[in-house]
């Protein structure tokens, strides 16, 4: 099995429905797993609080390594108020100075020796505190093949712009949202084609843009649309916790099994949409959601040489 570095945020979200394992690279490993990888997560969790057992629990569950999962005897196990808005749809508020806001990189080094991951999986939210921000880099810059950023502007994270600004300057692919992509083109005053720009700026070898229920488009290195996808019609929609996580996971599964990249792109969008009927970030029945995902996954095409 191929194997991923995923570096962030484990934590847990307050929904109404009540408390679930979350995080971005707790949520892309999850899928991954199930999909058939073998992804590595380093996060940090608390030391034998609630919310550090819920975690613990989901990744057994998913069959996930706790090797690189580091213990913080001095700050809890972050959590996340999800709000749900009948306008937004959703809207978090983040608990601060939180065990994933200290992530070693003298404690991850040791087990990264252990694997050689194709691809390294990093986000901003995960950078908003030191130590954590300069561990990420160190690990990323540690990393030698791909290195993928999923962007999740959050509020209330100081010196952001300096904070994607030099994440950006990391990547090799990056995902984002309509309002991530035109946040960036208002920040670095870019003109009406905000993605050829970003792509072009920062030499990026794929952008992909997640644009809700508009669908999603897709860029290569020259700054071109590659391809791009409709929204879909979702029959029971419970919410849109985790959606993008999905499509992130789904793309990097076909990256991981040397498939073609722009053949993913639209099973990628269905898998999305298709978590946009469960609860939260995660399926309620792994065994019932993942294995037609899987199947349909592995009928992709290989990426032409």
């Amino acid at each position: 099995m191929s194997s991923a570095l995923l570096l962030g945020e484990a934590l847990v979200d307050r929904l109404p429905s009540g408390p679930v394992a979350a995080g971005a690279a707790l949520n892309v490993a999850r899928h991954l797993r199930y999909l058939g990888l073998a992804p590595l997560l380093v996060t940090r969790i608390g030391v034998g609080d609630a919310d550090a057992q819920r975690i613990e629990v989901a990744m057994r569950r998913a069959d996930l390594s706790l090797a690189g999962v580091q213990r913080d005897a001095e700050h809890v196990t972050g959590a996340v108020e999800v709000l749900m808005d009948a306008q937004q749809g959703h809207r978090f508020v983040i608990q601060d100075d939180v065990a994933w806001d200290y992530l070693s990189a003298s404690s991850a080094l040791p087990v990264l020796k252990t694997v050689k991951p194709q691809l390294a999986y990093f986000g901003t939210l995960a950078q908003r505190r030191e130590p954590s921000r300069s561990s990420i880099r160190e690990l990323i810059n540690h990393h030698e093949g791909l290195r993928f950023l999923d962007l999740n502007l959050r509020d209330g994270v100081p010196q952001l712009q300096g904070i994607v600004t030099a994440s950006l300057s990391l990547a090799h692919w990056v995902k984002v949202n309509d309002d991530e992509l035109a946040q960036l083109g208002q920040w670095f005053g870019w003109g009406a084609d905000h993605a050829a720009a970003l792509v072009r700026h920062f030499g990026l070898q794929r952008l992909l843009v997640t644009r809700g229920a508009a669908g999603f488009s897709a860029y290569g290195a020259d700054g071109k649309c590659m391809a791009q996808g409709a929204g879909l019609r979702i029959p029971k929609l419970v919410d849109t916790v985790g959606a993008g996580d999905a499509f992130t996971a789904y793309v990097l599964a076909a990256r991981l099994m040397g498939l073609d990249f722009v053949a993913s792109l639209t099973p990628a969008n269905a898998f999305a949409a298709a978590l946009c009927g469960e609860v939260g970030a995660a399926p309620a029945d792994p065994s019932l959601f993942y294995p037609a995902w899987q199947a349909e996954l592995q009928a992709l095409p290989k990426e032409s040489a």
